[in-house]
């Protein structure tokens, strides 16, 4: 494969890359005008990136026309830079880095997901017993032990308990 073949690989994955990337999600979850304004200009680059990628490097090289430059120079320096231009030999890169990093990059992508279920539970929990302390706080200036405790029957067992067992905290 000619290195502009792999030029042309790279310019079709990163277009592919641009359209499965949700920027509209992404932009949603910024919280200050600072970011938006950092996201956007990191949309803008990528975009000009991508855009360079696929007008400037996905294009096929002008041949050259080695008998303009014959007429001009002469045939025997033109055949020597012909030949030299001829056995240039691009290597194929072969890629030994991502065989070793995609199983720990897989690895950690499910651990992500299990710590982004965990974390959303924790946060339901959480807003639950945010939405439980505000009801308490409105109601706390004329709730009854007895109401109290019925939201709480732990605790009534608790003191219950300890009235029980004589145990007076002292």
């Amino acid at each position: 494969m000619s290195g502009n073949g792999v030029v042309k690989k790279v310019a079709d994955a990163a277009a592919k890359a641009g359209k499965a990337i949700d920027w509209d999600g992404l932009a949603k979850l910024l919280v200050s005008e600072e970011a938006r304004k950092e996201f956007a200009t990191l949309r803008r680059t990528f975009e000009d990136v991508n855009h360079q990628l696929q007008t400037k490097f996905s294009q096929e090289p002008q041949p050259i026309d080695w008998e303009y430059y014959r007429k001009g120079i002469g045939s025997k320096v033109v055949d020597m830079y012909k030949e030299a231009y001829e056995s240039i030999e691009i290597p194929k890169y072969v890629d030994t880095v991502t065989p070793q990093y995609k199983p720990k990059f897989d690895a950690l992508l499910v651990e992500m997901k299990e710590a982004e279920k965990a974390s959303l539970k924790e946060s339901e929990r959480i807003e639950k017993e945010i939405a439980e302390m505000k009801e308490m706080k409105k109601k706390i200036s004329t709730m009854t032990a007895d109401e109290y405790f019925a939201k709480h029957p732990e605790l009534k067992q608790k003191f219950d308990d300890e009235i029980r067992n004589d145990y007076w905290g002292y």
